[in-house]
């Protein structure tokens, strides 16, 4: 039996959530909202992607807070009105798919946000410009030459926890089944991971225990909040020689687990412009297996992961417990029909679709019959 299509069920102190396969659409950013609010581009992209076969779908990067967003243009929940943008459109795209869990990852942008999207170049944004104050560990640019952010008090740093458990409540309220907390990509909480980014000298800064104390903080107060699936997409290495590395983050992990994390989305790079990255299918499958070994807990293996066979291997091989997909589905949005095709698994889709299938791919949807009038 593919081990792709085999269900697994994610812990939770909710009681667990059951996923009917292994692949995640993993989280993409849009850059279509409008003031943080949800617009119809959301509704037909969740609804897309929803009917993709996939056993997880994970909603973009959602800002906690304003100044959290990476660009004008980036999905918030830091309101009502954010909240009920949100909540309408799910609820729309939902209705227009099978029951697929779902879950939000919750982020700050740290000293990467006010930037362009990135067809206007992403770059940091002048406040003259529509740009707006950037936070971070310390008052320290992600590239030479720009506007520096204003380090983090210890008022500021309540502030952002705050924005994180609130921002978790409205993920509750909306029915989201897990929510997973971004680590990663040189935002705000792997800014304190990383010594690139964090040069504080008080409890905060420093020594490992001192920079993996402001994210263990904000996870625990989440995890307070919210007895759902909870989880953590995370950098494991900046690829820098000497900065935040696999074996510092294979140690994160176990203080995570024993808050009470679910499950670790494993990730690589982004805070800094000096990383050197070995790009190549499967290039960040074993900082998982690491991560896994180390701490005991699911993870979900990304990057250059393209072929369903590919994808079958990482789990036969028990590098991860799960796939993660991104921009194979925005190429291909029906990934996870082609996967069940050639790994002789079955997946859901709304029936509109179920004729569209050709003879040797039937089985895709199990016993429904193909065809009719």
């Amino acid at each position: 039996m593919s081990q792709l299509f085999t269900p697994l069920t994610l812990p939770s102190p909710r009681g667990g959530l059951t996923l009917p396969n292994r692949i995640v659409i993993a989280p993409m950013c849009q850059y279509q909202a409008v003031d943080g609010s949800a617009t119809d581009w959301h509704l037909m992209h969740w609804a897309n992607l929803l009917n993709g076969g996939a056993g997880l779908f994970m909603i973009e990067a959602t800002g906690v807070l304003p100044e959290g967003r990476i660009t004008p243009a980036c999905l918030g929940l830091w309101d009502d009105r954010t909240e009920a943008a949100l909540a309408d459109k799910l609820a729309r795209a939902r209705k227009l798919a099978p029951r697929v869990p779902v879950c939000i990852q919750l982020a700050h942008a740290g000293r990467k946000a006010s930037s362009h999207i990135p067809w206007e170049g992403g770059q940091l944004m002048a406040k003259n410009d529509g740009g707006w104050e950037t936070f971070g560990p310390s008052a320290l640019p992600q590239l030479p030459g720009e506007t520096p952010p204003t380090a983090l008090d210890t008022a500021g740093m309540e502030r952002v926890k705050q924005a994180f458990v609130d921002a978790a409540r409205r993920a509750d309220r909306l029915g989201l089944d897990a929510i997973e907390v971004h680590n990663a990509h040189g935002y705000l909480l792997h800014e304190f991971l990383s010594p690139i980014a964090n040069q504080r000298d008080d409890a905060y800064g420093g020594n490992f225990e001192n920079r993996i104390r402001f994210p263990l903080e904000v996870f625990a107060a989440v995890r307070a909040v919210f007895d759902g699936v909870l989880g953590l997409r995370l950098s494991a290495s900046d690829w820098v020689d000497g900065a935040w590395d696999v074996e510092q983050s294979a140690e994160f992990a176990k203080r995570l687990k024993a808050l009470g994390c679910d499950f670790i989305h494993v990730s690589s790079g982004g805070v800094s412009p000096q990383q050197k990255i070995t790009l190549g299918p499967n290039y960040q499958v074993d900082f998982a297996q690491r991560i896994r070994e180390v701490s005991g807990l699911l993870t979900i293996a990304v990057g250059l992961i393209t072929d369903p066979q590919q994808a079958e291997a990482i789990l036969q091989s028990g590098e991860a417990d799960l796939v993660g997909l991104a921009r194979a589905f925005l190429y291909q949005p029906r990934w996870g029909w082609q996967a069940a095709a050639a790994l002789g698994g079955q997946v859901e889709a709304h029936p509109t679709y179920w004729r569209s299938l050709p003879r040797e791919a039937q089985q895709v949807f199990g016993a429904v019959k193909v065809g009719g009038r």
